[in-house]
């Protein structure tokens, strides 16, 4: 029987497997992904809530996401890490706001927050660098896009919603909002291969 990878040996094509074997609901998959990223994950929570058994109720509620989510994973658009990142970070905004906590979001406080969440031993400067570039160039695409179409990209994949769910927060129909995601995954993807060229 294979062991799941500790964290000093995991890398972010691990993450990528273990990700895409969610998708496919592998339960054994989605433990060793636990394993690996939920310590650095929970750091990240507390260090936005700052109580323990809120960032264990969001840590909690994060990794539902996640295995709900994980089909909708685009390799292109983020790192494994910042996805699932990005993910706790917004429901711990949304805990905050139900907590009627006057919360403002700063991106790049963000930016610095996902890359402290994944300090330590294994993550390099380079590797630093490279997340934090990613970071830049998904934001510079994404301004790129109309303000709906960006409205519900955001909706989709930073708020995991449904497409249906979207449609019923932008008032619009199913079949439009599908439409506007996928042409602005197409734009996303052909900006950030332009950016890498």
């Amino acid at each position: 029987m294979d062991t799941p990878l500790t964290q000093s040996t995991t890398d972010t094509r691990q993450l990528h497997d273990w990700l895409a074997a969610v998708a496919r609901q592998d339960a054994r998959a989605f433990h060793s992904l636990y394993q690996s990223t939920s310590s650095k994950l929970f750091s990240f929570a507390l260090r936005i809530l700052h109580k323990r058994e809120l960032a264990e109720e969001v840590l909690q509620e994060s990794y539902v996401n996640i295995w709900n989510s994980a089909a909708s994973y685009q390799s292109s658009l983020a790192a494994p890490m910042t996805w699932m990142t990005t993910i706790v970070r917004n429901r711990a905004f949304d805990l905050l706001r139900r907590l009627d906590h006057t919360v403002e979001i700063d991106g790049d406080d963000f930016d610095m927050n996902v890359l402290q969440a994944m300090e330590g031993e294994t993550v390099s400067p380079a590797r630093h660098l490279e997340l934090s570039q990613d970071a830049h160039a998904l934001a510079s695409c994404m301004a790129r896009l109309e303000n709906a179409h960006r409205q519900a990209m955001a909706l989709a994949f930073f708020h995991d919603l449904s497409h249906s769910e979207v449609a019923q927060q932008l008032r619009l129909p199913v079949g439009t909002v599908k439409t506007w995601i996928r042409r602005s995954l197409d734009k996303l993807r052909l900006c950030l291969n332009r950016r890498e060229a």
